[in-house]
């Protein structure tokens, strides 16, 4: 897992004349129909089962075109409703230039991700770009059910990561 190394690394805000440091977490895959709105949702309801939602914000982007202004695959919708989550709103959108500047780190799912997000950031001075699964023991891709069809691998393994990701982060709070 690369460590941060950026002074940027947030934009922190003033409230009632605290200074309070907000965690910006971007997931990323292909399409940001699938893997990225399930990392994005079930990482969001771990936050809010933490009361951390003050501290850390989520968000989820692809890296592709295809799928903009698309609503989440119904097999993430479904296998995410099994535990309660709705992802309700969200619709596929593209990582951008200023994605970088605004968060904190830049998650993606598998090894091509990172390779494709190389186009739209090709520097990362701050290395916060990285894969899901590097927050564990066990490095890997996540597969992309739009292939497999199996939203149940895909799901373990996010849940997985985001486990590991959690702790990592409430490390740094």
């Amino acid at each position: 897992m690369k460590k941060q190394t950026s002074s940027t690394q947030n934009q922190n805000s003033i409230k009632k004349g605290c200074l309070i440091y907000m965690i910006k977490v971007l997931f990323i895959c292909h399409g940001n129909i699938c893997r990225s709105p399930m990392a994005e949702f079930l990482f969001r309801d771990m936050i809010h089962k933490h009361h951390l939602e003050h501290k850390i914000q989520v968000a989820s982007a692809a890296t592709s075109q295809e799928e903009i202004g698309n609503p989440v695959h119904p097999g993430t919708v479904h296998k995410l409703a099994q535990y309660g989550i709705s992802t309700k709103g969200k619709y596929a959108r593209q990582v951008t230039k200023a994605d970088y500047a605004n968060y904190d780190y830049l998650i993606c799912m598998e090894a091509w991700n990172l390779q494709e997000i190389r186009r739209i950031l090709p520097s990362d001075p701050a290395q916060k770009i990285c894969c899901l699964l590097d927050f564990t023991g066990h490095p890997r891709d996540i597969a992309d059910p739009w292939y497999t069809g199996n939203f149940d691998v895909t799901y373990e393994d996010i849940l997985e990561g985001c486990s590991h990701l959690l702790e990592h982060l409430k490390a740094k709070l």
